[in-house]
């Protein structure tokens, strides 16, 4: 697997896929999510479609460099949010939104690639939206995947999934490929597959276990703000693509983001919840084929 500085202090595990003389499409991952999480037969796919598709770890997941030097006390974290002292909790935060899509940008840098596309998913979709924002000239187009805005009034999650995201996974393997099975509540509702959740849990735990990231990932989510302003501004041709099964950021946060950004364009999946189902896959494809040409 190759590692690559990206910035000082900074080096980032990806993949690729396909002629690297194609159209280069790079995939943001989520929240605490490997890179995996965009499976690879996807990935293929995509490929074969005349793209040169990159994958990635995020900083403080997988492969890439890990902030272990900056410790995130959860409970003191969300106190200080609640409570509206956001000094304290931007203290307790070593990175932010913007970080993490330089990263991206830097990787994209040192694999020669000017200008891409970037599709994101979830906070990489708020991560993809930040590239594009910041470094339009770099960003060829933007596919926003069941992501949000920013702001509080849309994308919500609902309470019994937001439990479930910020509740802590067993440490040992068994227990956390089993709890996997509690995805399912944001999964869609037709093809959520407990087995295929298992095995990514399984190959995520073999790979890279590392729960101590996320904290900070969620610190660096929750203090990014709005971007309703910036959105409204943004001239880079937008697909934005939500399932209308997804109970972790609700739909609304896809129409938002569709509404902002000038002739964006608005694909609503039904049957897709936070996941990309298999039996899916060729409508996903098929978007992001036509919006990447």
């Amino acid at each position: 697997m190759p590692i690559v500085d990206v910035s000082p202090g900074v080096s980032l595990a990806y993949e690729t896929f396909g002629d690297a003389c194609d159209a280069p499409v790079l995939l943001v991952m989520g929240f605490g999510a490997q890179m995996i999480a965009w499976h690879e037969d996807l990935c293929r796919a995509l490929a074969g479609r005349g793209r040169y598709v990159i994958r990635y770890d995020n900083r403080d997941c997988g492969l890439s460099t890990t902030f272990d030097d900056h410790p995130v006390d959860m409970d003191r974290f969300i106190a200080a949010v609640s409570s509206g002292d956001l000094r304290s909790a931007l203290a307790m935060v070593p990175y932010t939104l913007q970080d993490m899509a330089d990263d991206g940008l830097g990787l994209l840098t040192a694999l020669g690639i000017e200008r891409a596309h970037v599709v994101g998913s979830s906070m990489g979709g708020m991560i993809a939206q930040t590239m594009a924002i910041s470094h339009p000239e770099r960003v060829l187009t933007l596919t926003s995947m069941m992501s949000s805005t920013g702001e509080s009034a849309y994308g919500q999650s609902r309470p019994e999934a937001q439990a479930v995201l910020f509740s802590p996974k067993p440490a040992d393997r068994e227990g956390y490929i089993a709890a996997a099975d509690r995805e399912l509540l944001w999964a869609s509702k037709r093809y959520g597959n407990t087995a295929v959740l298992r095995e990514l849990a399984a190959r995520s735990y073999d790979r890279s276990y590392y729960p101590a990231g996320v904290g900070r990932q969620l610190g660096a989510m929750i203090l990014s703000g709005s971007r309703a302003d910036a959105l409204k501004e943004l001239r880079v041709p937008t697909l934005v693509i939500h399932g209308l099964d997804d109970t972790l950021i609700d739909p609304s946060g896809g129409r938002r983001t569709a509404d902002l950004v000038p002739g964006a364009e608005l694909l609503l999946i039904p049957d897709m919840g936070h996941d990309r189902p298999r039996e899916l896959w060729p409508e996903i494809i098929d978007a992001l084929e036509a919006h990447t040409g």
